[in-house]
């Protein structure tokens, strides 16, 4: 398999495990993404880590001899297959986090994107590189980057193919920190510090979030209105009232 999963106590670690190719994506190997996902969302984990095989790439991203002498029909239904794939991290009730320990170029900074957060070595750089070959990012980059770093960074970054280092990125906001050291521990102490939180709040809050940059200030407000009472109608709402009253840690059971 290409795909790994593995197990860290109440967390899951999906890994690209392709190092001579730098974790390229096949569309094979973007199924068995989907597959993966589909998996860890289902379990009782707390929280998704991604990350890549080796100490230099995360994901390289698409495999361009795929690419090669295929329909406009083919073409597009490669695109949305990413780009359905990738909204699985986005759909999933855990949050996610990319560990990126190299190259994240192209579909590998699109599949870093599609996660709630970005922790990167020092070493990572990243990248949507595809203006350098007469194409566009496909699976999701022109949409999430702008959402993520600003309309004008992100144009420089797609319309010039640039690379970014890791602190450069943590500068814009591209990553949410950069990690000297062991990632992976990383990764599971930022991952605690939400993981102990109930799983319905954490998506309601992130929902809520997502429509900020979807929809006008007052639309905004509205769907906010409507989550936060949705989160008032679950047990864990009661359990954490309760705690704060008695002055005691709540037991949430994601209710």
């Amino acid at each position: 398999m290409t795909v790994e999963l593995s197990r860290h106590d109440d967390l899951v670690l999906i890994k690209l495990n392709r190092p001579e190719a730098l974790n390229a994506l096949s569309f094979a190997i973007i199924k068995e993404i989907g597959n993966a996902i589909d998996e860890v969302a289902t379990s009782d984990a707390r929280a998704i880590l991604i990350t890549g095989e080796g100490e230099k790439a995360f994901c390289a991203g698409a495999d361009i001899k795929e690419l090669r002498n295929r329909s406009l029909m083919d073409q597009k239904r490669g695109a949305e297959l990413g780009q359905s794939v990738f909204a699985k991290l986005n759909a999933a009730p855990m949050p996610s986090i990319a560990l990126i320990n190299g190259y994240a170029f192209g579909g590998g900074l699109e599949l870093a994107l599609s996660c709630d957060f970005r922790l990167a070595s020092p070493e990572a750089k990243m990248g949507l590189p595809e203006i350098k070959l007469g194409l566009i990012p496909g699976y999701g980059g022109t949409q999430r980057l702008p959402r993520l770093i600003g309309e004008a960074r992100a144009l420089e970054m797609i319309m010039t193919g640039m690379t970014v280092d890791a602190p450069e990125a943590e500068l814009i906001g591209l990553v949410n920190q950069v990690v000297e050291g062991n990632l992976l521990e990383a990764g599971k102490t930022f991952a605690s510090r939400m993981t102990r939180f109930s799983l319905p709040a954490l998506g309601f809050a992130r929902d809520a979030v997502r429509r900020a940059g979807e929809t006008s200030l007052s639309e905004g407000l509205k769907c906010e209105a409507e989550l936060s009472t949705l989160a008032y109608q679950t047990e864990d709402a009661e359990e954490g009232m309760d705690a704060f009253e008695a002055k005691r840690k709540p037991e949430f059971k994601d209710a």
